[in-house]
C-alpha cells in the first residue's frame, strides 16, 4: 500500500448553502465529486434512467439504419461480428436478438482469440461471404480495420462498423462507421461501451419503425458496460441504472443462472456483482476457449440448459484464475529483478496463453504501478497485450511505433498489438524510451482520492443509505473512499487461502469496527499499532445478520500520538 492520498478540499460556505439538505459528511462527498449545486446533485441522483441521447446524433446512424432495413426488405443474410470479451459478447447477443425479433436473418460470429486474434480478419470475412453473408455489422471492433473492410467490399459484402475504441489515422470505408470518438462526430457523450453503441443502433432502428425503445435489452448493456470499465457517468450511468433494474427482474434465464453460480442474491445485483461475478465468468469463455459458450448462455430460453452452461462457465473461470496467477508469477520472475522495477514491465514467452496475457498485465500494473506488457512470442509473429497507468497513454505510445506493428489498437489504459517477432526487441527498446521519458526519474505511485475524512462514530445506516444513492459505482464514478485518522489496531490476522487477506478490528473514541484488507495478508507484520485508514463503507451479511464493515483501500502509519 503506497498510494498518494489526495485529501478533500473544505466545502466553501456557498456550496454548504446549496447542499443544506445533506449532512456535513454527505456535503463533503458531493463536493469532492464536483456536485456543488443543488441542480447538479438533482441531475446526478434523480435523472430519469431512460433520458438517453438521440441515437441519430451519432454520425452515420441514418446510413446504418437504412442499410439494415434494406437487408430486411431484401431478406439478406446479416452477420454480427463481435469481439470475444464480455462487452463484445453482450453487444452481439443484444444486436442479434433485436434484429431477429424484427424479421432479419441475423447470426453471430466471434473470431477465435488463439487462431485469429482480435477484430476483423480477412480469412473470416472471405468465409462469411462464401456462406452467404451480404452484410456484416461489427460490434466492439473494426475501427482500425480499413484493409479488412476494403477486402469485404471487394468481395461483395457490405460492412457497418460500430466500435467505441480510438480511431486510427484512417477510417474504414464502410457503409457506416459509428463511433462517437470520430473527430467529426458531434454526439454529446463519447464514452459509450461497445454494447452501448449496439443499443443505440437498436434504438435508432426501433424509432424508425415506430416502436418504443428496446429497454428489455438494457440488462445486457449494464453487464457489458460495467465489465468493460466504461465510466459510469452521463449516459452510461443512466443506461446502467435502468439495465440493473432489468437484470434484477431475472427475465433472462442465462443471467439469472449466472447470478446464482456467482453467489449473488437474486434481485439485489449491483455493479459490484457484475464486476466480480457475472462479467469475469462471461469473459472467461473467450479467454480460455471461445466466446461461443458465453453467447449461447445469454441467448438461451431453456432454464435447465442455462443452469448447466452457467456452471460450466464458473468452472472455466476457476481455471482462468489459476492460469492468471501462474502467469503473473512467471512474468514477475522474468521481468522484475532485485535491481528494482523497470519503467516498463515486459515479458514474452511462446507458451503464454493469449487469453491470459491481458489479465496478467493488469495484475502487474496493480502490483507495481508500471505500464506492463505480456506477449506470446511465436516463431514469426508475436501478439502482446498491454495495460498502463494514467502517466503513460499506451495507445499513443504504440502510435509512435506504428511502423513496427502489423496491427494494434486500444485506448489510454489498455491495448493489444501484433508484430513480426524479429522486430520485438526494437519495439521493446522504443517503448522503454517512451516510458522512461513519460515517467521521469521520480517513483510513480497511484493517487487515492479521499472523498471525506470521518470518525468511526459518523458511520451508520443513514450514511450507508446515502452512499447507495450514488450507485451504480465503478469506473468514472468510484464508490466513495473515506478516511479515518489515528485508529488503534486492536487485532489483526490473516484470512483466506494462503493468508492472502488481512482481517482487522480498529477503533477510535470508543467505537470498534471490523475491516478487511484484500490482498494485504503479506503485510501483517508491517502494520503499526496506530494507522490512518482509507476505506469504503460496506455491508457485511453473515448468517442473515447485516453489519457495517470497512473495506480497506490503503493505510499509513498515523501521526496521532498514542
Amino acid at each position: 500500500m503506497r498510494a498518494r492520498w489526495q485529501l478533500p478540499s473544505t466545502v466553501p460556505p456557498q456550496a454548504k448553502a446549496e447542499l443544506a439538505e445533506f449532512s456535513p459528511i454527505e456535503q463533503q462527498i458531493l463536493f469532492s465529486r464536483g456536485l456543488v449545486t443543488g441542480g447538479l446533485v438533482r441531475d446526478f441522483l434523480t435523472a430519469p434512467a431512460d433520458a438517453t441521447e438521440d441515437p441519430f446524433l451519432l454520425r452515420d446512424m441514418e446510413q446504418a439504419v437504412a442499410r439494415i432495413l434494406a437487408a430486411r426488405a431484401a431478406r439478406e443474410s446479416v452477420v454480427v461480428y463481435g469481439d470475444y470479451d464480455t462487452d463484445g459478447v453482450t453487444a452481439t447477443a443484444l444486436l442479434v436478438s433485436f434484429l431477429v425479433g424484427r424479421g432479419i436473418s441475423a447470426t453471430s460470429y466471434f473470431p477465435n482469440r488463439f487462431e485469429e486474434g482480435y477484430g476483423l480478419n480477412e480469412d473470416a470475412l472471405i468465409e462469411l461471404r462464401r456462406a452467404g453473408a451480404q452484410l456484416v455489422i461489427t460490434v466492439d471492433c473494426g475501427i482500425r480495420s480499413a484493409d479488412e473492410v476494403a477486402l469485404a467490399a471487394s468481395a461483395g459484402t457490405d460492412v457497418i462498423v460500430t466500435d467505441h475504441h480510438q480511431p486510427g489515422r484512417e477510417l474504414p470505408h464502410a457503409k457506416a462507421v459509428i463511433n462517437p470518438k470520430r473527430s467529426d462526430d458531434g454526439y454529446p457523450f463519447k464514452e459509450l461501451a461497445g454494447v452501448g453503441l449496439a443499443y443505440k443502433l437498436a434504438q435508432a432502428i426501433a424509432r424508425t419503425l415506430g416502436e418504443d425503445d428496446p429497454a428489455e435489452l438494457l440488462d445486457l448493456v449494464a453487464v457489458g458496460t460495467i465489465s468493460d470499465l466504461a465510466p459510469l457517468v452521463g449516459e452510461n450511468r443512466r443506461l446502467v441504472t435502468r439495465g440493473l433494474e432489468e437484470l434484477n427482474r431475472s427475465t433472462r434465464v442465462g443471467l439469472r443462472e449466472l447470478t446464482r453460480v456467482s453467489r449473488f442474491e437474486q434481485g439485489k445485483v449491483r455493479s459490484m456483482g457484475v464486476s466480480f461475478g457475472l462479467g469475469p465468468r462471461l469473459n472467461a469463455a473467450g479467454r480460455m476457449n471461445t466466446a461461443e459458450a458465453a453467447y449461447q448462455l445469454l441467448m438461451t430460453d431453456d432454464s435447465s440448459r442455462a443452469a448447466q452452461m452457467a456452471q460450466a462457465l464458473d468452472l472455466t473461470n476457476r481455471d482462468r484464475q489459476k492460469a492468471t496467477r501462474e502467469t503473473v508469477q512467471r512474468v514477475r520472475s522474468m521481468a522484475v529483478t532485485e535491481g528494482g522495477v523497470p519503467p516498463l514491465i515486459f515479458a514474452a514467452a511462446p507458451d503464454f496463453s493469449e487469453g491470459i496475457i491481458g489479465l496478467a498485465a493488469a495484475r502487474l500494473v496493480d502490483e507495481y504501478y508500471r505500464p506492463s506488457i505480456v506477449a506470446v512470442r511465436g516463431e514469426e509473429v508475436t501478439r502482446g497485450s498491454a495495460r498502463s497507468i494514467p502517466e503513460f497513454h499506451i495507445t499513443r505510445a504504440l502510435d509512435e511505433c506504428a511502423d513496427l506493428l502489423l496491427k494494434y489498437g486500444g485506448h489510454s489504459a489498455a491495448a493489444g498489438f501484433t508484430l513480426r517477432t524479429e522486430r520485438l526487441e526494437i519495439l521493446l527498446g522504443r517503448l522503454n524510451q517512451l516510458a522512461s521519458k513519460a515517467l521521469g526519474t521520480s517513483e510513480p505511485a497511484p493517487s487515492l482520492t479521499i472523498d471525506a475524512v470521518v470518525d468511526l462514530g459518523d458511520l451508520d445506516q443513514g450514511l450507508l443509505q446515502f452512499l447507495d444513492r450514488l450507485e451504480p459505482c465503478g469506473s468514472g464514478n468510484p464508490a466513495p473512499t473515506l478516511a479515518a485518522r489515528g485508529l488503534r489496531v486492536h487485532s489483526k490476522r490473516t484470512v483466506g487461502r494462503d493468508g492472502t487477506h488481512l482481517k482487522l478490528v480498529v477503533g477510535d473514541k470508543g467505537r470498534w469496527m471490523e475491516a478487511i484488507a484484500f490482498g494485504q495478508g503479506p503485510n501483517l507484520q508491517q502494520l503499526p499499532e496506530r494507522i490512518d485508514l482509507a476505506f469504503r463503507l460496506e455491508r457485511n451479511n453473515y448468517r442473515g445478520q447485516e453489519t457495517l464493515e470497512l473495506n480497506a483501500a490503503d493505510w499509513r502509519p498515523s501521526e496521532t500520538s498514542a
